[in-house]
């Protein structure tokens, strides 16, 4: 599919504090996404910075992003690597595919989406872990108002721990709940 640019909009968004940090932020990311190979920005567009509705120093504001793509791969990695909340193809209005190219391409995705469940993965598995070892060392820290700190059921395997056993605020609302019947 080398070859065969594309025309398209992009639009980026971001949410956070403060209003001057999230406006550097995103002029950072057009920054960069103007320096990727393959990419070329025609225009962009930044709007107003607003403040959102019910939330205390919290704004959000988006740029609107025209660009070239110079293939098809180029468009995919980039939806890929900035997750745009809104894309659209100007033109050419038909792209042909030969089944290698979509054979390649499917199997490109494929390999991303597999990298992203490995991240997604880890980071529960580390925080599993970690909100386990914080149970061990400050419990009052899990314990609900006027409930006993008991620690969470330990795992008698001697694999790593499951996802049950390092829950532990489960394991304290269960007895608080049982605390608070014997009481009545």
């Amino acid at each position: 599919m080398e070859g065969t640019k594309l025309t398209g909009i992009m639009i980026l968004e971001i949410l956070g504090r403060p209003k001057e940090t999230i406006e550097g932020a995103l002029r950072a990311v057009v920054d960069k996404l103007s320096k990727e190979k393959g990419v070329k920005l025609i225009k962009t567009d930044f709007h107003e910075t607003k403040s959102v509705e019910n939330a205390k120093d919290l704004f959000t504001t988006f740029v609107e992003i025209e660009l070239e793509f110079d293939s098809l791969e180029t468009y995919f990695y980039t939806l890929f690597a900035y997750m745009p909340s809104h894309v659209e193809i100007i033109s050419p209005n038909n792209v042909n595919f030969t089944i290698q190219h979509l054979n390649e391409f499917g199997n490109k995705l494929i390999q991303k989406l597999h990298d992203y469940d490995s991240i997604v993965q880890k980071t529960l598995n580390e925080r599993d872990f970690l909100t386990k070892k914080l149970f061990e060392v400050a419990p009052h820290l899990f314990k609900p108002a006027n409930a006993p700190v008991t620690p969470p059921v330990q795992n008698n395997s001697s694999s790593q721990p499951t996802n049950e056993s390092t829950k532990p605020s489960k394991s304290v609302k269960k007895k608080s709940k049982k605390s608070s019947k014997k009481k009545n």
